[in-house]
């Protein structure tokens, strides 16, 4: 049998070790930065360190920010001026410690403000200071939100033809398709896919050449949809150019975009309507529909109220209207003790008609008094009745 050693005494040669191996020495790396737990009291950072490729995490690690590095957050957040959050790409200098009860982690001691997200961020910045000077009448900013010409366009009352600019057998559009044909209402809708390359140092051209074929066939079509799935953040550069922002801006037809999860934005989705996700677009198109479709049911409620009410009113009027006959008929009339005066078997409306020596008939309740006119006089003091 081997011999049996205590846990504390291989985890004593591990320390040895890696001390022996890394002590005083310090790396610059570049990951992406999950799990971040910020304690401002203590001045404190908990995170972990990853890496990915092709969309596969391949490598992970614990850090930490200890109080005498934490303004090394404070001063990314304001020179990038966004939050030192999940999904961050950053390249940091760290130092490798392990501990005999926590294990292995990684000292944070300082953030490379210049370079990942930094870099980024300034460029993005110059592109959309650019867009505004140079296009000051289809793009305007109001209150931290561009409004451009495209996020301006008019929906038509059903969205049905779509076109779809994606990556072949990618996520997003498989996440797209899905969402669209799939839907609880059982739309119909016409997609057309514009398949091209969504990412890499010439996708900003791939996705404008896209576009140009989409305007000479915009009569076709209601939207247009530009989505993918995640990524880092690098991954995103193609949509903060500045020709492909400046034509979504600028574009004929409305154009919702999806390339990215929440803790992402380009230029473009600034230019366009943001969805973040293919799915998210995909399901808008179908609840703006749904909401037409209620509209339609709406109205149709309403003016079925509408016509009943009407049908009532009148119903009402017609009911008193017939009242108001029935009290004016000659037998009401003579029911309330009036009489009716005739000559020549006519109803006498005018009593300029009845001359001296006239016969007439005065029709009563229950009899009628045939008389002969001897004399007529103006009425000077008439009854109040």
């Amino acid at each position: 049998m081997q011999d049996i050693i205590k846990l504390s005494q291989l985890v004593e040669q591990i320390q040895e070790t890696i001390q022996t191996q890394f002590d005083n020495e310090v790396f610059w790396i570049s990951a992406r930065i999950m799990d971040v737990k910020k304690y401002e009291t203590n001045r404190r950072c908990y995170l972990k360190l990853e890496e990915y490729e092709n969309g596969i995490k391949t490598t992970e690690i614990r850090a930490v920010f200890w109080a005498n590095y934490y303004h090394e957050i404070e001063k990314f957040e304001k020179v990038i001026k966004q939050p030192f959050k999940d999904g961050t790409e950053i390249i940091c200098k760290v130092k490798v410690r392990f501990h005999k009860v926590y294990g292995l982690n990684l000292d944070v001691m300082q953030i490379d403000v210049a370079h990942t997200l930094g870099i980024l961020e300034l460029e993005r910045q110059q592109t959309l200071e650019k867009l505004l000077k140079e296009n000051p009448k289809t793009i305007q900013l109001f209150d931290g939100v561009y409004k451009t010409y495209n996020n301006r366009l008019q929906l038509p009352l059903v969205i049905e033809n779509i076109a779809l600019i994606t990556a072949p057998n990618s996520d997003g559009q498989r996440d797209f398709q899905q969402e669209i044909k799939r839907n609880k209402h059982d739309y119909t809708f016409s997609v057309t896919e514009f398949l091209t390359t969504i990412q890499g140092d010439t996708a900003h051209k791939l996705i404008l050449e896209q576009l140009n074929l989409i305007e000479k066939n915009k009569q076709r079509f209601d939207v247009v949809a530009i989505v993918r799935g995640g990524g880092s953040q690098t991954d995103f550069k193609p949509f903060d150019d500045y020709e492909l922002s400046k034509c979504v801006a600028n574009f004929s037809i409305p154009i919702f975009t999806g390339i990215g999860h929440d803790r992402n934005q380009s230029t473009v989705d600034l230019m366009a309507r943001e969805q973040k996700t293919p799915t998210k677009v995909a399901s808008l198109f179908i609840e703006h529909n749904f909401e037409f479709e209620n509209s339609l049911i709406d109205l149709k409620t309403r003016l079925a109220d509408a016509v009943k009410e009407g049908l009532e009113n009148a119903k009402d009027e017609l009911g008193h209207a017939k009242r108001i006959v029935k009290l004016s008929s000659p037998q009401a009339i003579l029911n309330r003790g009036f009489a009716i005066i005739m000559s020549n078997n006519k109803i006498v409306v005018d009593p300029k008609t009845i001359k001296e020596n006239s016969q007439l008939q005065t029709l009563l309740k229950d009899e009628t008094i045939y008389s002969t006119v001897t004399k007529k006089t103006k009425n000077e003091n008439r009854l109040n009745i």
